[in-house]
């Protein structure tokens, strides 16, 4: 490494030539951090396109993504701005679905896709298990939850 002198009387230290640095760039090209994130963004960008059609076999993920209106399918939140919107599939038949965030995605797969777990939650909702026990009401059986499914 390069050792450089500090200027006379304690002032800033001398710099490097020009085209001469003390470690090495992180990229390619000049040192500009605009040109340098505007490149990462692309690989990224082009990244996602390759990994959406590769494993899902999904060549119109902007279009699905305009067709749900920018948003996720199912908390219409999340606009996947900051974060990409996952793609959702069967994992079944490996159809793929729609869009959704992180937190949808992932309630989705701790629900294994169980209609009857959406049901109870909507159940659990409405009339809450401390409500229905406030009022002398029996606690719901698990298999009227499972036949409103």
């Amino acid at each position: 490494m390069a050792e450089y002198k500090v200027a006379a009387e304690g002032g800033a230290p001398d710099h490097p030539p020009i085209g001469r640095h003390p470690r090495p760039a992180p990229h390619p090209g000049p040192r500009c951090y605009t040109h340098h994130n505007r490149e990462k963004k692309r690989q990224l960008a082009a990244s996602h396109e390759r990994r959406v059609k590769s494993v899902y076999g999904l060549d119109d993920y902007w279009e699905l993504y305009k067709f749900q209106g920018g948003k996720c399918a199912i908390c219409r939140w999340a606009t996947g701005k900051t974060r990409r919107l996952s793609v959702d599939h069967d994992h079944k038949t490996g159809e793929v679905r729609g869009l959704l965030c992180r937190p949808c995605n992932t309630i989705l797969g701790h629900a294994r896709d169980a209609v009857a777990f959406f049901v109870r939650g909507i159940n659990y909702l409405q009339n809450p298990p401390y409500r229905r026990m406030r009022n002398g009401e029996p606690p719901a059986l698990e298999e009227e939850v499972e036949t409103a499914a």
